[in-house]
C-alpha cells in the first residue's frame, strides 16, 4: 500500500430514470437521487485507491458527511471528484465534490478503511453464521 495525501479520483455517469429519487424511493421527483450521488462519491475514492493497493487489499466506506445542494435533471452528466487529505494507518479521509454540467451539486468528506479482502470476507461470513441466533 502506497497511499499519499493528494491522491485524486473521479467517477461519472449520466442521470437516467433508474438513478432518480423517484425511482429509488428517496423522493418523489425525477432528479438525480442523493443515494446515487453518495455512491458516485464513493466510486471516485475507490477509483483513486485501487491502483495503489497491494494484492489482496481493498477498501470499504466507513463514513460520509456530505450535502446535496442542487438537483440534476434526467439527461445531464454528473461526476464526482475526490482528494485524499489524510492517511492514518489504514484509515483514509477524502474531500468529495459532485458536479453536473451547471456546477457543484454536493460536497463533503468521505472516510474509507483499507482492508485485507480475505480476512474481511471471513469475518462477514462468521456474522452470517450467527444470523439464526438473532431471530
Amino acid at each position: 500500500m502506497s497511499l499519499t495525501v493528494g491522491l485524486k479520483g473521479r467517477a461519472e455517469t449520466v442521470v437516467v430514470y433508474e438513478n432518480t429519487a423517484a425511482a429509488v424511493g428517496s423522493g418523489l421527483v425525477p432528479v438525480f437521487a442523493t443515494p446515487y450521488m453518495l455512491a458516485l462519491m464513493e466510486n471516485a475514492a475507490v477509483n483513486a485507491l485501487t491502483p495503489h493497493l497491494a494484492e489482496g487489499e481493498g477498501s470499504v466506506g466507513t463514513h460520509l458527511d456530505v450535502s446535496h445542494d442542487a438537483a440534476t435533471p434526467i439527461g445531464m452528466k454528473v461526476w464526482a471528484e475526490c482528494e485524499l487529505i489524510e492517511v492514518n494507518g489504514r484509515a483514509l479521509t477524502f474531500t468529495v465534490t459532485a458536479y453536473d454540467e451547471a456546477g457543484v451539486i454536493g460536497k463533503g468528506t468521505h472516510k474509507r478503511a483499507v482492508i485485507n479482502v480475505e480476512k474481511f470476507l471471513a469475518k462477514v461470513g462468521q456474522k452470517k453464521a450467527h444470523e439464526t441466533d438473532v431471530h
